[in-house]
Order: C-alpha cells, then sequence, then structure tokens
C-alpha cells in the first residue's frame, strides 16, 4: 500500500497517524493540541466543541483547558469571528431567518454574547428580502399547482426556516398576489 493510500485510510478513519502524540498518553497536553489541531484542521469549531472532543477522548480536564486558553489566546479558537460567520452563511447562503441562526448557533456551544451579536445583524428588511427569494425559487417549481395549496406549501417552507408566521403569510400573499392576482379567503 503506497503512503498516500495509508494517510488517507488513517484520515478517513479517524484514528491517529503512527507517531501521533494521541498514541503516548504520556503528556496530556500533547495529546489535546493533536486532537485540536486535528479537528481545527477539518474546520472552524467552538471552544465547546473542541471541549466536548477532548473530554470524549478522555484528556484531563486540566490539560484541556491549558491547551483551548493558549489556542484562544493565539486566535486558533475565536468564538466571536465563528458565530458572526455562520451566522452570515446561514442567512445568505440556506435562507435561515434570524431565529433558526441562533438555534444553530447555539447547538455549536456558542456563547449567548457571541449568538446575539451574530444574529444583530441580520434586521427585518434582510429577512423580508430574502423570504421573498425563497418563494419566487420555490414558486417555480410549484406553479402547477392551484394557488391555495402553493401558498400553503410556501408559508411551510418559510417556517421551517425560521421566519414568523406573520411575515411568511405577508410575503407568500404579496408573491401570489402580484403574479396571478390571487387573494385568499379569510372567512
Amino acid at each position: 500500500m503506497s503512503a498516500n493510500r495509508r494517510r488517507r485510510t488513517v484520515e478517513e478513519s479517524g484514528e491517529p497517524p503512527p507517531g501521533d502524540p494521541e498514541q503516548h498518553p504520556g503528556d496530556p497536553e500533547a495529546v489535546a493540541r493533536a486532537i485540536c489541531l486535528r479537528l481545527l484542521t477539518q474546520r472552524a469549531r467552538s471552544r465547546a466543541e473542541l471541549a466536548d472532543a477532548l473530554a470524549r477522548r478522555d484528556v484531563p480536564e486540566d490539560a484541556a483547558n491549558a491547551v483551548l486558553d493558549r489556542f484562544t489566546e493565539v486566535g486558533l479558537i475565536d468564538d466571536s469571528a465563528l458565530a458572526e460567520s455562520l451566522a452570515g452563511a446561514q442567512h445568505r447562503e440556506r435562507g435561515l431567518a434570524g431565529r433558526a441562526v441562533a438555534m444553530k448557533l447555539r447547538q455549536r456551544g456558542l456563547a449567548e454574547e457571541s449568538v446575539r451579536a451574530a444574529v444583530s445583524g441580520i434586521d427585518r428588511d434582510s429577512e423580508r428580502a430574502r423570504a421573498q427569494e425563497l418563494v419566487a425559487r420555490r414558486r417555480r417549481a410549484l406553479s402547477g399547482l392551484p394557488p391555495p395549496v402553493q401558498a400553503r406549501r410556501l408559508v411551510g417552507l418559510l417556517a421551517r426556516k425560521g421566519y414568523s408566521s406573520g411575515l411568511a403569510n405577508e410575503v407568500v400573499r404579496a408573491v401570489l398576489a402580484e403574479s396571478d392576482g390571487w387573494e385568499p379567503d379569510d372567512s
């Protein structure tokens, strides 16, 4: 087996490569550094995610905290920057509303003040614009359905993305009224 193939197999398995400090648990900080560096090369992670990974690998808490503090000090872990980056990407690319973005950030273990700061950039106007884009894109696939069915499905799409029912109904009504002249029966 070639060296590249062997390296790929080891990386895919999640096991530490030969000669890795993780295989020699004499120095828990070296083990913690190796685990954190490997995880951070895959993608940016929050301090909480790294702490969980270290706890799963039975790294002593004092060694884990020492390494996490050092990584934070040198800028390898920056929860505020991670929150800002994730919030922008989730809103722009996936079309999530502010409250859905906040939930995703909390799931990643980010502190509440970082979450609030990151979500503060998502205002009602940007949510409305994003909702209109989502509805316009999805509506093309629903064009053969009756307007009430389209409305129900489009409102459901926006609800799953975290938009309030008021905003979802408002956007869907406006889009359907503009294109089909459809007004729902409010009775």
